[in-house]
């Protein structure tokens, strides 16, 4: 069999026929219910970058529900720009203090001929005020998807200024509820009759993909992820119950501090006296990383000190690194689910296990990642950055997209917490910061115990074998601990 390359002649033609069928569509309202992971931001930046090719001085808004992602989307723009050999004149970051790390307001990029594309975190305060086309993505995951629909719409209504405006929304789904369920619900599931506002909807699966010509082996992906209800939601686009975002950004915000560090100074482990300080570990060995979260408290505050990272590193190469943190530490929450059980083995060994209820007062916790477990150690996490906030955390993109990624997920009546993998990991500085929180709780040193006499009751004298033990012992002979 002869086997034919297929010519490309146009940027486009790199597009899957379901991508190509999406940017042709050329309806005001397009709504796309999409797999994970089968093009949806990419074939949208295409449409989005023509557009600005074909019409000067038009602008696009692009919101998602975290900065990372309205940054990713915008990269996308870029590449389909170099491809359509659009000049790109200016481009630029605005954030929401001279901090550099601050919180993103806004970032955009400006063509030659006056067209740009604005990428803003999925917000009502910043997509308001906008005269522009929309892109919302994921917009099924934004914080308050009501109250951002309500700034955004109005961005659309002026056709006097760039003529009639656009707006799509793309996500997978997320719950029976909400703006996006709504929408499909009433635009292609039910559609309801006589409505004036008409989405043209677009529902694509990976099983869809696949057979448009999407190179993904589904049965290995179904295997991999091993959740039945999960790959039912993020690759067959079933609404399931709801999530929603543990952390939000205004909440984060009231933690950050300045003062609080990211990357600690190496004399600080080198101190065997002082503040009391307290580790969270999330170890990871091949696909995510390990996290140290390390805390002090001065005062009534917890000062993060230090948010170590440890990615593609042996477990013994990790061992001598975190144990010459967990010497200046007074106790120490690890992770030991998973590929954490050999190494949390090792460093018990060293170090002491810490679990009060079998009279073990070393310094290491460890913690196994049960969906009881996760209800215990995130509503605290929560908690903690709730006022008073007794929490300092650094200024740091990478810290507060990974906070803000973890999400309360509501499956069959019962609650968990879970978080989408990205190539920075799986909210792995929220697990380990989740685990310090709780190192908190006896962050003083072993539990002081000793044993107190229990007389017997007045019409009964206590033996001579009862003042002559060590300790004293009750009715019964019972020692007891306090």
């Amino acid at each position: 069999m002869i086997m034919r390359k297929k010519l490309i002649i146009s940027p486009r033609d790199i597009l899957l026929p379901y991508q190509r069928a999406w940017s042709d569509d050329r309806a005001r309202f397009k709504a796309g219910l999409w797999s994970r992971q089968t093009g949806k931001d990419f074939s949208s930046a295409e449409e989005i970058v023509r557009d600005c090719l074909t019409r000067a001085k038009t602008t696009w808004l692009i919101a998602a529900p975290s900065e990372r992602q309205s940054i990713e989307s915008l990269a996308k723009c870029r590449e389909w720009s170099e491809a359509y050999k659009l000049a790109i004149t200016d481009a630029r970051i605005v954030n929401e203090s001279s901090n550099p790390e601050a919180l993103l307001k806004s970032s955009e990029i400006i063509f030659a001929n006056g067209a740009r594309v604005v990428a803003v975190p999925g917000r009502p305060d910043t997509v308001r005020g906008f005269s522009a086309n929309a892109l919302l993505t994921e917009f099924a995951f934004f914080e308050d998807d009501d109250a951002t629909w309500r700034a955004i719409l109005p961005s659309i209504t002026n056709p006097l200024r760039g003529g009639e405006k656009k707006i799509r929304i793309i996500s997978t789904p997320n719950g029976r509820q909400g703006r996006f369920f709504k929408i499909i619900d009433e635009n292609l599931l039910n559609p309801v009759p006589g409505r004036k506002m008409v989405w043209s909807c677009h529902k694509v699966t990976i099983h869809e993909a696949v057979r448009l010509g999407l190179p993904v082996d589904i049965d290995q992906i179904r295997e991999g992820m091993d959740d039945a209800e999960g790959f039912a939601q993020e690759f067959e686009c079933e609404f399931l119950d709801s999530s929603n975002v543990l952390l939000p950004y205004d909440i984060i915000g009231l933690a950050e501090s300045a003062e609080a560090t990211e990357f600690g100074d190496p004399a600080f482990w080198d101190v065997r006296a002082g503040n009391p300080v307290v580790l969270g570990i999330d170890f990871g060995r091949t696909n995510d990383p390990t996290i140290c979260w390390a805390l002090e408290r001065i005062g009534d505050i917890w000062w993060t000190r230090e948010v170590l990272v440890l990615k593609g590193m042996s477990s013994p190469a990790q061992q001598t690194i975190l144990s010459s943190r967990i010497k200046r530490a007074g106790r120490v929450c690890f992770d030991n689910t998973g590929p954490g059980i050999g190494l949390g083995d090792h460093l018990v060994q060293e170090h002491g296990e810490y679990d009060p209820a079998a009279h073990k007062f070393g310094r290491i916790e460890l913690d196994t990642f049960t969906a009881g477990f996760k209800r215990e150690i995130f509503p605290k996490l929560r908690r903690a950055f709730e006022a008073p906030v007794k929490l300092r955390i650094p200024v740091s993109k990478a810290v507060r997209e990974d906070l803000h990624e973890m999400r309360q997920i509501v499956r069959n009546g019962e609650y968990t917490y879970a978080a989408p993998h990205t190539a920075e990991g799986h909210s792995d500085r929220c697990t380990a910061l989740a685990l310090a929180l709780r190192a908190t709780a006896a962050s003083a040193g072993p539990f002081a115990f000793r044993t107190v006499p229990l007389f017997s009751p007045p019409s009964t004298a206590p033996g001579p074998d009862d003042l002559d033990e060590p300790f004293a012992r009750g009715p019964r002979g019972r020692e007891v601990v306090l």
